[in-house]
């Protein structure tokens, strides 16, 4: 049908899988709102728990560690272990970016936007 119009046919595919594309990121942000990571510090003391889009939701902490003389170790355990989640979330979100790019054909490290 747009044989003869030249590179028409060719924009057709790339407008075709440009909308492939974005159906896919769409569902691929609502999967990463229910996807899970846990950073952690202290060999596991401080547990944090993170969406994979970054959002933390829960926070774990054993209670061997309060001690009031020790107060801004706690602090900066809390502290690593939200760093470890998000850092977690994010390595998580761009191996899924990576997944969806690849299977449409882009080159693995190419960096959409969320």
């Amino acid at each position: 049908m747009l044989k003869g119009l030249g590179g028409l046919g060719d924009m057709a595919k790339m407008m075709k899988k440009a909308q492939e594309m974005q159906g896919k990121m769409a569902e691929m942000q609502e999967q990463l709102e229910t996807m899970t990571v846990t950073g952690e510090s202290g060999a596991g003391l401080v547990k944090a728990t993170a969406t994979a889009k970054g959002v933390l939701t829960g926070l774990d902490i054993d209670p061997s560690i309060f001690n009031p003389d020790e107060k801004e170790v706690v602090e900066d355990l809390i502290l690593a272990a939200i760093k470890d989640a998000q850092q977690k979330a994010s390595d998580t979100a761009q191996e899924e970016m990576s997944k969806l790019t690849e299977g449409m054909g882009l080159p693995k490290d190419m960096k959409l936007p969320f």
